[in-house]
């Protein structure tokens, strides 16, 4: 996919079909800082999943259930939803999911609730801050409201659309977690200097963002702190392969490539749809999410809303692609990390569960962005 996409970009910068002058605004203007955070995110997130930070926080909520399944879902649900709002959606799908599975194993659990609650907050609690989702990031960058107004303007919508989705899998996973399980003993991180220092810059990532600072600025000395006590106590762990090239690829690509789209008749067809109806703006963004990803879905309607609807866009685009497997990234990366671990879930259940929940995650974040 990264490589069509990338292809795709340059190929209608080449021919003409997006102007050289649009192309540099998007590509360089909007995506380099959209970029330098992904980069650095990621780079963090790796070396803080190797320093134990993720595996540590699902011990400790295992710890805290008491042995209890529905206390530890809920463990789950919450640290889930902190790992979104503060490191990226993409985070929590690529770096918890193996630690969740991985409890739930050793304690005799059955992965499937644990696995979807994973994913589906991935999506539906990234509506808080710039960095949990790179649809905020644009979004701001947009509209140029300052993150703490964000924040408050999404506070509501956010906590909703994350009550719904707890409830609703909660709802029909319930004999799962009626049981109770052997509360597992306390294993120390593998060294305690790259655990505490990769521990304080993820959580220095959200107080950085919410008092203004640019994303990326606040990421980069996180992920330098990072790589730089790994350089003296596991340089092993230092590769190339940290750097996610063929994501910065991708989404270079889709950045031109929609834009291109969204020039030729694309806009016309999105401003049909919604109109000046911030409930047909949340419901066209989330259908076109599952159909095309909502990345391209989110820069394909910017341009076609008018700007008092974009956070209605968001609501769709951020906790609706959870119905057909590749309406996020987030998702296709999630399920990659499930088949490793040897839990398999088909695209028919997954779509099947989202029909029955997405709509009511979609209304209640709605009727939320009403009051606010």
């Amino acid at each position: 996919m990264w490589l069509v996409l990338a292809v795709g970009g340059a190929l209608v910068v080449l021919t003409g079909w997006l102007p050289a002058e649009d192309a540099y605004d998007v590509a360089v203007d909007r995506a380099l800082p959209v970029l330098a955070f992904l980069v650095a995110i990621t780079v963090l997130a790796d070396l803080a999943e190797k320093a134990g930070v993720f595996d540590m926080a699902a011990r400790v909520c295992a710890r805290l259930a008491r042995g209890r399944t529905l206390r530890l879902f809920l463990l789950i649900a919450g640290l889930g939803t902190l790992t979104t709002i503060g490191m990226s959606l993409d985070t929590t799908a690529v770096l918890l999911t193996p630690v969740v599975l991985t409890v739930t194993d050793k304690l005799g659990l059955r992965p499937l609730p644990f696995a979807l609650l994973v994913v589906w907050l991935a999506n539906t609690s990234s509506l808080l801050l710039p960095v949990s989702n790179l649809t905020n990031l644009l979004a701001i960058g947009h509209l140029g409201i300052h993150p703490t107004e964000f924040l408050i303007r999404m506070a509501l919508p956010q906590l909703a659309c994350v009550l719904v989705t707890v409830a609703y899998l909660g709802l029909i996973h319930h004999r799962d977690l009626r049981g109770s399980f052997a509360p597992p003993e306390p294993v120390p991180p593998p060294d305690r200097w790259t655990y505490r220092i990769c521990a304080l810059a993820c959580l220095a990532l959200a107080p950085g963002v919410v008092i203004g600072v640019e994303p990326w600025i606040v990421a980069l000395p996180c992920a330098l702190a990072a790589v730089t006590v790994f350089a003296f106590r596991a340089p092993h762990h230092l590769s190339p392969s940290l750097l996610p090239w063929r994501i910065v690829l991708l989404t270079e690509g889709l950045f031109l490539v929609v834009t291109a789209l969204t020039e030729h008749g694309g806009r016309e067809l999105l401003t049909a749809l919604t109109g000046d109806s911030a409930l047909a703006t949340v419901f066209t963004a989330g259908a076109t999410s599952n159909l095309v990803n909502n990345l391209p879905a989110y820069l394909a309607l910017e341009s076609s809303v008018a700007p008092e609807n974009l956070l209605a866009v968001l609501i769709g685009t951020n906790a609706g692609p959870l119905i057909l497997i590749w309406g996020s990234l987030a998702t296709l990366l999630w399920r990659e990390r499930c088949r490793a671990r040897g839990v398999q879930i088909s695209a028919l259940r997954f779509g099947l569960v989202g029909l029955g929940g997405v709509p009511l995650v979609l209304l209640a974040g709605w009727a939320a962005l009403l009051l606010v």
